[in-house]
């Protein structure tokens, strides 16, 4: 296959959606918990990788935010990965504090059980009221 082919090759040409974003998945590298899943632009990726800090894009402000910029609640990126078809991107952290703008470690803290129901799985680790004052 050609060293450019898409899922084979080497470069990379990631393929962002028709409003020009790309789910990233972050993941904490050391429990392999899945802790969110954000948006970015291509600032937003280059923004990650010259910084070594999670970087999304926000689809309701409509402007590019490091994760943590106002909690403190930083993702350490260790390692970044795109899938098969480079329209995902994976972004293995250390976390320096939970994840969730909800109050929990991960923005997975519910599951889904028959007939729809949610049942919490994780406990609430802070007060969003006291980090997040808007």
């Amino acid at each position: 296959m050609p060293e450019n082919d898409l899922e084979t090759g080497t470069s990379l040409r990631l393929k962002f959606n028709e409003q020009g974003l790309v789910p990233a998945i972050v993941q904490d590298i050391d429990t392999g918990q899945v802790l969110m899943v954000g948006w970015m632009n291509a600032e937003a990726f280059e923004q990650t990788l010259a910084s070594g800090q999670a970087t999304f894009y926000s689809r309701s402000r409509k402007k590019v935010w490091v994760k943590g910029e106002t909690s403190g609640h930083m993702q350490e990126v260790v390692e970044v990965r795109v899938d098969c078809d480079q329209d995902v991107v994976l972004l293995r952290c250390r976390s320096r504090g939970p994840c969730c703008h909800a109050g929990y470690q991960s923005c997975f803290y519910r599951r889904v059980e028959p007939g729809g129901r949610l049942r919490f799985m994780e406990e609430r680790v802070f007060d969003p009221g006291a980090v997040y004052k808007d």
